[in-house]
């Protein structure tokens, strides 16, 4: 985990590739209950969770030339979060941010999108763009909505210990059945 790229930069956050070093932060950020206050189950407890969830990022550089970022203020070098675009199933991207709660509020996960859009945009690969989240969790519904995605769905979470879970999917463009089902299971 140590390959090195040039970093994507936003009007306040530097998005690099995630690396070795950044590992204790990122597992700081996913270990934190109010991180996961929407999704309690998903919360990193070992340092084995968060690594191979960067690996599975990694494993989408080396594919797709893009995946999620680490995204660091620029001014201060403190970590702000992870997201940007993975791609799923070869039919959609998925954009994810996990920001940090000193971070929330602040426009970070719009400058995310805004970067994501641009980088699957320089794959090539015309494909929609979309948020997966849960129904009670504004924060992230709000920012969905802000960048210009639209609810294209809304169902039961799959797999969620909660059986009320509700899952909504924001798009940038309607999906066909097959990514609706990829994201919907």
């Amino acid at each position: 985990m140590t390959h090195s790229i040039q970093a994507t930069l936003t009007e306040r956050l530097t998005l690099s590739r995630p690396t070795e070093r950044d590992l204790p932060e990122l597992h700081a950020l996913h270990a934190d209950p109010e991180v996961w206050k929407h999704l309690p189950s998903a919360r990193h407890t070992e340092l084995a969770d968060t690594r191979e969830l960067v690996d599975r990022y990694l494993a989408g550089w080396e594919v797709n030339g893009v995946d999620v970022w680490v995204a660091r203020d620029t001014a201060t070098g403190a970590l702000a979060g992870m997201g940007g675009p993975s791609l799923r199933g070869g039919l959609a991207w998925n954009i994810y941010y996990r920001l940090a709660p000193s971070a929330w509020g602040r426009g970070y996960a719009q400058e995310i999108v805004a970067a994501a859009r641009e980088a699957v945009s320089a794959t090539g690969r015309d494909l929609p763009l979309v948020a997966s989240l849960l129904e009670h969790n504004e924060g992230s519904r709000r920012a969905a909505q802000r960048a210009g995605l639209e609810l294209v769905w809304r169902g039961p979470d799959a797999g969620n210990p909660d059986p009320d879970a509700v899952r909504l999917l924001f798009a940038d463009r309607p999906l066909s059945e097959d990514a609706l089902r990829l994201f919907a299971s």
